[in-house]
């Protein structure tokens, strides 16, 4: 087993996982959010109910399930939400009178709602004051202007360079590419960056394995990943703090 790393150095640029880490999100239910976008349907041609729409869209996601039949956590191809509910409505005879983005906004706000991870805000702005550059990016199928709308509303004072959705790329943590791509909108080398991430595949081996140094947020821990020791771990944001304010400034 590898020992655990402690960095001695300030990063250049943080690079943020959304989800569990910046925001946690409520349990997701996606029938939930399936009866809010059905709300907004201006033709019904089979008179469907939100539960028989959420039973169709359970079966579709087994069957896409059976053509990759790897983990969501291992899958390095991203399937944008807005594909999805293209196929999932129009199957059934639904017109829904909202955008794409519309319906990735209202399915995600009644589906999975999400609040700011606690101490994240004086975390962020802690490392404004350093002047360590930070920036978004995550693993998810809603459209990036949705993701960067929440995230922009839970969090309103941050100074994120960018947010980066998978949605918009085509590729998923862990694979390098998508860190890769990060790098090169920041400006930064791999080793001048950290990635906080809660989820130990796609965030913590996927950074490492692209050159970033991995930093294990683990509020919300997954027990099934406990056995890892070799990255560090944080329980909460000032333990982080704590850690920068004893590293020597980053090489310019």
């Amino acid at each position: 087993m590898n020992e655990t790393v402690f960095p001695t150095q300030k990063p250049e640029m943080i690079l943020f996982d959304y989800g569990q880490t910046l925001i946690a999100e409520a349990a997701y239910d996606g029938l939930k959010g399936t009866a809010a976008v059905m709300a907004h349907a201006v033709e019904n041609k089979y008179h469907l109910t939100p539960e028989q729409v959420q039973r169709e869209a359970n079966v579709i996601n087994r069957e896409l399930q059976r053509t990759d039949p790897t983990t969501r956590a291992n899958r390095t191809v991203e399937v944008p939400n807005h594909m999805f509910t293209a196929y999932l409505y129009g199957s059934l005879g639904i017109k829904i009178n909202l955008s794409p983005e519309e319906i990735d906004r209202v399915f995600w706000d009644a589906a999975s709602p999400g609040a700011p991870t606690e101490g994240v805000r004086a975390f962020l702005d802690f490392l404004w004051q350093a002047g360590i550059r930070t920036a978004v990016l995550s693993n998810i199928s809603y459209a990036g202007s949705v993701v960067a709308e929440r995230i922009h509303r839970l969090l309103p004072d941050n100074h994120f360079e960018f947010i980066l959705a998978t949605s918009e790329y085509l590729f998923r943590k862990p694979h390098p590419r998508i860190f890769r791509l990060a790098l090169e909108k920041a400006g930064v080398k791999a080793e001048n960056a950290w990635y906080i991430g809660d989820d130990y595949a796609c965030d913590l081996a996927g950074a490492r394995n692209a050159g970033l140094l991995p930093i294990w947020y683990q509020a919300a821990i997954d027990f099934e990943q406990a056995e890892h020791q070799d990255v560090l771990r944080v329980q909460a944001w000032p333990e982080l703090e704590a850690i920068l304010q004893n590293c020597s400034e980053h090489l310019e």
